[in-house]
């Protein structure tokens, strides 16, 4: 589940307000446990993920790097590269043995 949870800092251009939001999510249906929060629980769990996404913004906002910014394409190609090594190319029978 967390898996999902991305790093979003020195990102060019900056992380959007909905990546950050799909972050609080997950962060938070970890903590509860819930994918899906049952009807008692979704005012609790939606203003718990509101809470986490503006902290997070703030957080996000503040924070100081002298790094030049990364290039998400480029971030996302190591993160397909990283995966294929990890699991391989996904082709049936190619990683058997």
């Amino acid at each position: 589940m967390c898996r999902s949870i991305k790093t979003l800092h020195n990102f060019a251009p900056p992380a959007t307000d909905d990546e950050i939001r799909a972050s609080s999510l997950q962060f938070v249906r970890k903590l509860s446990g819930f994918t899906r929060p049952s009807r008692t629980n979704e005012v609790a769990f939606a203003r718990a993920v509101d809470q986490v996404a503006h902290v997070a913004r703030e957080l996000l906002d503040s924070l100081v790097t002298s790094a030049p910014p990364r290039d998400r394409d480029a971030e996302a190609a190591k993160a397909r590269a990283r995966s294929a090594d990890r699991f391989g190319s996904g082709a049936p029978g190619k990683n058997a043995g």
